[in-house]
């Protein structure tokens, strides 16, 4: 052979082989390329080979030493222990079920997958709008209320409206002079009729808006006194609790005063140092709940309440490091408050009130103007100021953000909730009032409120 022709014969063996490829050759004989066995000695039995190879074949090679008595009597031994091997990697049966402990009876009781519930869905806009002229851009008034009549108060300067929700018609309750006003709070009675008015010159002014004497300049609306006395500067947050109704003033006092009677001063608690822009009371009607702008929380137990002298305070929270006017009790668990910091602390916290133990708190990344619970399920919402304005639906306790609503272009300062639950109204500072549909139709009818004394005032007939 020429070196031309064995330069082409390796020249082409090069070219049929391609670097890092697994390479597979044809078997020439049946004795060519077989990969050896090297047994494991480790994993043989010895025992079981040296049978086979001296006694289990002897049946075989010597058939006339076998009888069928001695093979079925070696096939027996065989089995028993367990040499009747003939595969060494075979598949086993699947291990037999455990035996149930308790017998169910499953013809009548069909196990079925739970369903998850399906989200409910959250409207991102409001669903209405109405315009609120000369509403006061101020943190710590509240200038807006939903009553249990279904009729909804602003104050926008220095008068009432009061929106019929039913109807959806507007009416005129008052308009203040100039030297008393602007409306600084305004809060419907528990009856739904009676509304209290705070204003900028200390009093606080009792109307009713559904009386029949049609004398009254403002329609049918009815004043029924006013209160003085109590205050030395702007009434900027009220609370009723039954006959009584709570005020809180920018001299740090707290004043229960009992609407039933001339003397209406009962009990005054003394705690914050600056303005008082929270309050709200118990269902219960036991604590109240006190937020101002010294950063405080006080709880007020009224079993301790001591008429003429000032009422020392159940529990004094100091966690927040700003203006707390947003307070919300729980409707499912008496003993839980809510609340909201203004924009140098910006957290809602819970707290137990029984104890004064703070549960949690959680930062919302913007100034907390307002909160309230859903009545029917386990969420919180929360208006907020800079920089989004938004509303903030939270699933209760995990504190989840299940929605974030948008639509003012200033702070929201001022939420009321529809007496059904479902419907919150909102104020902010763009001086519009919006209605949102925030939390839903509830799949079970809220249980029915128990109904107040219809008539606190009904001996109550001429100005004061």
């Amino acid at each position: 052979m020429d070196a031309g022709s064995m330069y082409s014969s390796s020249s082409l063996k090069a070219q049929s082989r391609f670097p890092l490829q697994q390479q597979f050759l044809p078997r020439t004989n049946s004795k060519e390329n077989l990969d050896r066995f090297i047994p494991n000695r480790s994993a043989m039995d010895m025992d079981y080979a040296h049978f086979m190879l001296t006694e289990g074949r002897k049946g075989k090679e010597n058939p006339s030493v076998s009888s069928p008595s001695r093979d079925a009597y070696r096939k027996q031994l065989a089995e028993s222990l367990n040499m009747n091997r003939t595969r060494i990697l075979a598949f086993k049966n699947k291990p037999p079920a455990p035996v149930e402990l308790m017998p169910q009876d499953h013809s009548h009781h069909h196990h079925q997958p739970k369903t998850a519930k399906p989200r409910r869905h959250i409207p991102q806009t409001s669903e209405r709008t109405l315009d609120a002229p000369d509403l006061v851009d101020d943190f710590y008034l509240n200038l807006l209320d939903w009553g249990s009549s279904n009729v909804l108060a602003i104050a926008l300067g220095s008068t009432v409206y009061l929106w019929d929700a039913s109807e959806g018609s507007t009416s005129e309750l008052v308009t203040v002079d100039d030297e008393d006003g602007p409306i600084t709070s305004v809060n419907w009675a528990p009856d739904g009729r009676h509304i209290a008015i705070g204003l900028n010159n200390s009093h606080v002014q009792l109307w009713d808006s559904a009386s029949n004497k049609q004398s009254i300049c403002f329609g049918d609306s009815l004043q029924l006194r006013t209160l003085k006395g109590g205050h030395r500067s702007r009434v900027g947050s009220l609370a009723w609790n039954n006959h009584i109704l709570t005020t809180g003033g920018m001299d740090g006092q707290i004043i229960n005063n009992d609407v039933r009677i001339r003397s209406h001063i009962v009990e005054t608690y003394r705690g914050h140092t600056q303005e008082v822009c929270g309050l709200k009371w118990s269902a219960s009607g036991q604590q109240l709940a006190s937020g101002g702008n010294d950063n405080l929380i006080h709880i007020w137990d009224r079993s301790t309440a001591l008429s003429n002298s000032a009422t020392q305070w159940l529990h004094r929270l100091e966690d927040h490091t700003s203006a707390v006017k947003a307070l919300a009790w729980c409707p499912f668990q008496g003993n839980l408050l809510a609340s909201g910091g203004g924009g140098g602390d910006k957290s809602i916290k819970f707290w137990n009130t029984h104890t004064g133990a703070c549960l949690n708190s959680i930062d919302t990344g913007s100034q907390v103007c307002a909160l309230l619970w859903n009545k029917n399920e386990r969420e919180l919402l929360s208006s907020h100021g800079f920089t989004q304005n938004q509303l903030t639906v939270w699933k209760y306790p995990s504190m989840v953000k299940m929605a974030e609503l948008t639509g003012h272009t200033s702070r929201v300062l001022y939420m009321a909730q529809s007496p059904d639950g479902c419907t919150v109204a909102t104020a902010a500072g763009d001086e519009t009032l919006r209605f949102w549909n925030v939390f839903g139709v509830p799949e079970v009818a809220a249980k029915a409120a128990p109904k107040a004394n219809p008539e606190p005032f009904s001996h109550l007939n001429r100005l004061r």
